[in-house]
C-alpha cells in the first residue's frame, strides 16, 4: 500500500483530498510534519483561495523547501487548485504580482469569461498519451472553480530530457483556452478538484498512485 501525504499548510480541503486517496487504496496523512512531507511516497499539496496567502501559508509550514526537495530527488508530488497555480513563477491579482515556487514559468492570471468564477463541470483536452487521465475519455468532465488560471504554457516542447520526457499539458476552456492539467516528470498538477469530480476524478487520482 503507497502512503501519501496530504500537506495541511491551511489553505486546502484536505479532508475531501484523504478521502479521495483513501478511495483509491493508499494510505494517507493530513500533516505538515517535513520529514512526513518528505519520506512519503506521494505529497499532494491542495489549495483553495488567493495565490499570495497560499503562498505565504505554504512557505510558513516551509512547504516550498518540502516540494523542491522531493522534486530534486525525483519524488512525487501533486498539486490541486491553487496547489497547482502555486507552481508557477507569479500570480497576478487585483494587479498585486506575488511570487510563486517557479517550478515552472509562467503567470496565473484573471479569466475573462463572461461569466467568472468558472464553477462546474467542464471537459478537457489531455494528450493521446496521458498517464493521469488514462482509461479516460475524451466526453469526462471534472469540477473548477476559480477565477485565475494560467492562459500559456512557457516550456519548450523539447525541454525534456533523457531521464524526463517532455511536459504533457492538457487544456480546457472557459471564455479562453487555460492550462487544466499538467504532467511533468514527478511533479504533476490539476487546476479541477479531482476529489470531488466522481468516478472519473477518482480514476485519475488511482492513475496517480499507481505510478508512485
Amino acid at each position: 500500500m503507497k502512503n501519501v501525504v496530504v500537506f495541511d499548510y491551511g489553505f486546502g480541503n484536505v479532508r475531501s483530498a484523504e478521502r479521495a486517496v483513501a478511495r483509491a487504496g493508499a494510505r494517507v496523512e493530513i500533516t505538515r510534519d517535513l520529514d512526513a512531507a518528505l519520506n512519503a511516497d506521494g505529497l499532494l499539496v491542495p489549495g483553495v483561495g488567493a495565490f499570495a496567502a497560499c503562498m505565504k501559508g505554504i512557505r510558513a509550514a516551509r512547504g516550498d523547501w518540502a516540494v523542491q526537495r522531493r522534486l530534486a530527488g525525483g519524488r512525487p508530488v501533486l498539486g490541486i487548485c491553487v496547489g497547482m497555480q502555486i507552481l508557477f513563477a507569479r500570480g497576478v491579482e487585483h494587479g498585486v504580482e506575488s511570487e510563486g515556487l517557479d517550478e515552472w514559468p509562467g503567470t496565473v492570471g484573471p479569466l475573462h469569461a463572461p461569466v467568472v468564477p468558472h464553477m462546474g463541470w467542464n471537459t478537457v483536452r489531455a494528450p493521446a498519451d496521458s498517464a493521469l487521465f488514462a482509461g479516460l475519455s475524451a466526453e469526462e468532465r471534472f469540477y473548477f472553480v476559480h477565477s485565475y488560471a494560467v492562459h500559456a504554457w512557457e516550456l519548450p516542447p523539447d525541454s525534456g530530457t533523457a531521464a524526463v520526457a517532455a511536459p504533457k499539458v492538457t487544456w480546457a476552456t472557459h471564455g479562453e483556452p487555460f492550462v487544466a492539467a499538467v504532467e511533468n516528470g514527478p511533479l504533476w498538477a490539476t487546476q479541477f478538484h479531482p476529489e470531488k469530480s466522481g468516478d472519473a476524478g477518482a480514476r485519475l487520482i488511482t492513475n496517480w498512485i499507481g505510478t508512485l
